[in-house]
């Protein structure tokens, strides 16, 4: 299990973002050598957990519990095909693209160690957006892409440090729980009716992080 790709974006100024700025950093692209990666700060102040990294949306993006995005090349290798482009390593517009990890059976509060220095914390998955759907100009992507239920997974930084493509991913810690990043993701979108059962994880989360995730959910109907 390893980091293919470190990615950051800078931020553009768009016509299909509803971000009050009117700019977006999904447009993530690989960097070489080291970034520093940090807490950002609370949901609505702080930004990305990667130095230079723009989030310019900061109702829905960014902050502590959503530092850092991370998304499988094995999910992406399967999405080529079904839409018959290239997508490169940051094409979802997330900080990691991963190799050998299964993502989607991540479980919310399970713990990664990110070469040397590095400890990320799971606190659920990507809910898909406006601007997500504009830049990937697929016909009906939203649902598309909620259906699948393997939305890569969001991290809180634990330990602060430096990452760098080729850095190993080591699981440390997986809490005693059976609720996965699919599962929740699942019951915040398409199956709302088994939110109750995902609340079990709820003592590896900010109550904070929750409450913003159903009012995505309620706010985008996607």
């Amino acid at each position: 299990m390893k980091i293919l790709s470190v990615n950051v974006g800078v931020s553009r100024a768009v016509d299909y973002t509803n971000a009050p700025s009117g700019t977006t950093g999904i447009d993530k692209r690989p960097v070489e050598g080291p970034v520093r990666v940090a807490r950002p700060g609370p949901a609505g102040v702080g930004a990305s957990g990667l130095s230079g990294d723009a989030v310019c949306d900061l109702r829905f993006h960014g902050g502590d519990d959503r530092a850092v995005y991370a998304f499988a090349r094995e999910d992406l290798d399967g999405w080529e095909k079904e839409l018959g482009r290239r997508l490169t390593h940051g094409s979802f517009g997330e900080n990691l693209t991963t190799l050998g990890v299964g993502l989607r059976d991540a479980l919310v509060g399970e713990r990664w160690r990110l070469g040397r220095e590095v400890v990320l914390e799971v606190t659920g998955g990507r809910l898909p957006c406006r601007t997500f759907g504009a830049w990937l100009g697929e016909r009906r992507w939203l649902p598309r892409f909620t259906q699948e239920a393997s939305p890569g997974v969001m991290l809180r930084v634990v330990e602060p440090g430096e990452l760098c493509a080729g850095d190993e991913i080591e699981v440390v810690h997986r809490p005693p729980h059976d609720v996965t990043v699919s599962r929740l993701f699942r019951a915040l979108t398409v199956e709302r009716e088994s939110l109750p059962g995902v609340l079990v994880a709820a003592e590896w989360m900010e109550r904070e992080q929750l409450e913003i995730a159903r009012a995505y959910t309620a706010k985008h109907g996607e």
